[in-house]
C-alpha cells in the first residue's frame, strides 16, 4: 500500500491524492484545480492542468466533495484516458455537473456542444454512495469492511454532500479527510471521527487558527450590517457559489426574522435592506440545496417546519442577466440605498464581485466583507491585507485604493479551525499509527503537526513535500 500526492502539498488547492493497492489497483481522491498564487500570475500553468501521473492503474475516482479546487481538474483526467467510475454522495451527485459545466465554460471551452459531451460521460460516470455504506471500487455495495479496496463515506460536514472517505488497502485504514467542516457549520450536521484510522490524511487550511463561535459571527455580520444602515452603504460579501453563499443566506434569512415587522426585535431600518445575490452560479446552487433539503440538519428542517424559508426569503432579489448586474452596480455605488450584496468569486479574482469592487472600494460608506479563505496571490487577500491600512489593490491591471472598510469574520469559514481539527483526531477511539498533513500554507501545517504531536506523541506525524 502507498499513498502519493498529486496536488493540496505545497498550498491549500489542487486537492489529488492517489492511494495504491498491493495489488497494483489505485483509489484517487479528488482532481482538483490550482489556484491563486499556487496556479502561477495567469492562472493554472499547462502543467498544472495536465495529468502528470499514469491514468492506467486508477480504479475508481472517489470525490469528496464539489469545490472545484477539488474537481477542476476531472475533464483533464477524463481527456487523459480515465475511464473508471466518479464515487460521491447523493448530494455531491447532484451537484457535480452544475459545477464542472460551469468550470469548462470558464477554463475549457466555450463550445456548447462539447460542453454537453463532457457532461453525458461524467453523468454516466458517476455513481451515488450512500453515507455509512461499504461499497467496492465498482460502487456496489459490499457486506463488510474487511477486504482491500473497500470504501466508505462519511458526513464531512464542510458543505452539502461533503465527505471524507475511509478505504480499505493492506488490512490498514486509511482514511482522506478531505475537507472538514466546523462543528456548528449552518443547514449541515457536524462531522464525527472514525471508528478507526490507522493512516489518516488530514486537511490543514486553519491548523494554525481558531474560529468564533457560531453566536459571535452572528452579532458580529449584525454589527457589519448596522454599519452599512447607518452610513447608507453597501457590505460587498465576496463569497464562493457553493457552500458559503447558503450559510450567509441561513444566517442572513435568520437576523430578518428577528428584527422583522413580527420578530421579537423589530426595526424599521431592517425591514428596508435587501440582499441582492449576484451570482447565477450561486443562485443555481441555492435552487439546488433547497432541492436537497432532505439532507439538511434538524435545526434547518425545523425551521422549514415553522413556516421560514431560510434560503429564499423575502428580503433576497437574485440578479441574473449580466445587464441587470451592471445596472444594480451603478444604483449601488451612486445611491445612498443601503444593501447586503453577495457576489463570486470568493477570492475576488474574477466574476461579478470585481465590478462591485471597482464601483465601491473608494468610498469609506461601503463595507467589504471577507467570510472565507483567501489564498496567497489573489486580489482578496490584498484587500484583506492592505485595506485596513488605507492601501490599494490592483483589478484587471489597474490599481484601485481602497476607502471602503476592510473586516474578516472567520467563522463563517466551512472549514474546521485548529481545535476542531484536533477533535477530529483525538476522537478516534485508537491514535492514528500516521497522520500526513495536507492542504495548508505552511504554517498551519507546521502549527497543527507541533499540536498534534503533542496531544498524540505516539502517532508519526508527517508533512509531505
Amino acid at each position: 500500500m502507498q499513498i502519493f500526492h498529486h496536488g493540496a502539498v505545497d498550498g491549500v488547492t489542487g486537492s489529488c491524492h492517489q492511494l495504491t493497492l498491493d495489488d497494483g489497483r489505485a483509489l484517487l481522491i479528488d482532481c482538483g484545480l490550482f489556484q491563486g498564487a499556487e496556479a502561477g500570475a495567469d492562472g493554472a500553468r499547462a502543467e498544472q492542468l495536465e495529468i502528470g501521473f499514469a491514468v492506467a492503474p486508477i480504479a475508481a475516482l472517489v470525490v469528496t466533495h464539489v469545490h472545484i479546487d477539488h474537481v477542476g481538474r476531472l475533464p483533464y483526467l477524463l481527456a487523459a484516458g480515465f475511464r473508471g467510475p466518479i464515487l460521491c454522495s447523493p448530494a455531491s451527485a447532484a451537484l457535480l455537473p452544475l459545477v464542472l459545466e460551469d468550470a469548462l465554460a470558464v477554463g475549457f471551452t466555450r463550445n456548447r456542444r462539447l460542453i454537453e459531451q463532457v457532461l453525458a460521460v461524467l453523468r454516466q460516470r458517476i455513481v451515488a454512495v450512500p453515507y455509512g455504506q461499504w461499497v467496492d471500487l465498482a460502487g456496489e455495495p459490499v457486506p463488510g469492511d474487511g477486504a482491500d479496496g473497500q470504501i466508505r463515506l462519511q458526513p464531512a460536514g464542510h458543505i452539502l454532500g461533503s465527505a471524507y472517505v475511509e478505504c480499505q488497502a493492506d488490512g490498514k485504514r486509511v482514511v482522506f479527510s478531505g475537507d472538514l467542516g466546523a462543528p456548528d457549520t449552518p443547514l449541515l450536521p457536524a462531522p464525527a471521527s472514525p471508528d478507526r484510522a490507522d493512516v489518516l490524511v488530514l486537511e490543514s487550511t486553519y491548523g494554525d487558527q481558531l474560529h468564533e463561535d457560531r453566536a459571535t459571527r452572528a452579532e458580529r455580520l449584525r454589527a457589519v450590517i448596522e454599519h452599512a444602515l447607518r452610513d447608507e452603504g453597501t457590505v460587498l460579501i465576496p463569497a464562493f457559489s457553493i457552500g458559503r453563499t447558503q450559510e450567509l443566506l441561513y444566517e442572513l434569512e435568520d437576523l430578518f426574522h428577528l428584527h422583522g415587522a413580527e420578530g421579537p426585535e423589530p426595526r424599521a431600518a431592517w425591514q428596508q435592506l435587501q440582499v441582492v445575490l449576484d451570482s447565477p452560479l450561486a443562485a443555481d446552487f441555492t435552487r439546488g440545496y433547497r432541492q436537497l433539503r432532505a439532507h439538511w440538519d434538524a435545526e434547518a428542517k425545523g425551521r422549514v417546519r415553522e413556516g421560514r424559508h431560510p434560503l429564499a426569503f423575502e428580503e433576497l432579489v437574485t440578479v441574473d442577466r449580466h445587464d441587470d448586474h451592471l445596472r444594480m452596480v451603478r444604483h449601488l455605488a451612486q445611491s445612498r440605498q443601503p444593501a447586503v450584496v453577495i457576489a463570486a468569486s470568493g477570492m475576488c479574482a474574477g466574476g461579478r464581485v470585481v465590478n462591485y469592487l471597482k464601483a465601491l472600494l473608494g468610498d469609506p460608506r461601503h463595507d467589504v466583507l471577507f467570510v472565507g479563505y483567501q489564498a496567497a496571490g489573489t486580489p482578496g487577500r490584498d484587500i484583506q491585507r492592505y485595506g485596513p491600512r488605507g492601501g490599494y489593490v490592483v483589478l484587471d491591471g489597474e490599481r484601485y485604493d481602497i476607502s471602503a472598510q476592510v473586516q474578516t469574520i472567520g467563522g463563517y469559514s466551512a472549514h474546521a479551525d485548529r481545535q476542531s481539527l484536533v477533535d477530529f483526531v483525538t476522537g478516534v477511539p485508537a491514535p492514528p499509527r500516521e497522520i500526513r498533513l495536507v492542504h495548508g500554507d505552511d504554517g498551519a501545517k507546521s502549527a497543527l503537526a507541533s499540536k498534534l504531536q503533542a496531544v498524540l506523541p505516539e502517532s508519526r506525524v508527517l508533512v509531505p513535500g
